[in-house]
């Protein structure tokens, strides 16, 4: 493969990730609802979200809404002086809970339908 061609891919490459590395996390919000009821993402016990099916935006989405979710969760574990796992494990529980029949969550290690 020639010099070029190699410089052509990693650019083709990078520019088709571009869309997914900069969503944001009002963009995430806006997606979330649609990707959980296309069963592309779940609920876990640790409060985070994760992918079901691989799929690009999905992870972008996940990641947005985790980042935000880890700096809540943060926050919150500071101003009640406890540990950030108990407030994780509180909202993923809360998280199941409020999911709605149809959607993926975690159960011992495995994707189920609610």
């Amino acid at each position: 493969m020639t010099r070029f061609a190699r410089i052509s891919a990693l650019f083709i490459a990078l520019c088709l990730s571009l869309p997914a590395l900069g969503m944001g996390l009002d963009e995430a919000k806006g997606k979330l609802e649609s990707a959980k009821t296309q069963g592309l993402i779940g609920e876990t016990p640790t409060g985070y979200l994760e992918t079901v099916k691989a799929d690009s935006q999905a992870q972008a989405i996940v990641d947005a809404i985790n980042k935000a979710r880890r700096d809540e969760y943060a926050r919150i574990a500071e101003k009640h002086d406890i540990a950030v796992t108990k407030v994780e494990t509180v909202a993923g529980q809360k998280a199941i809970e409020k999911t709605p029949t149809g959607q993926y969550i975690q159960q011992d290690g495995n994707w189920v339908k609610k």
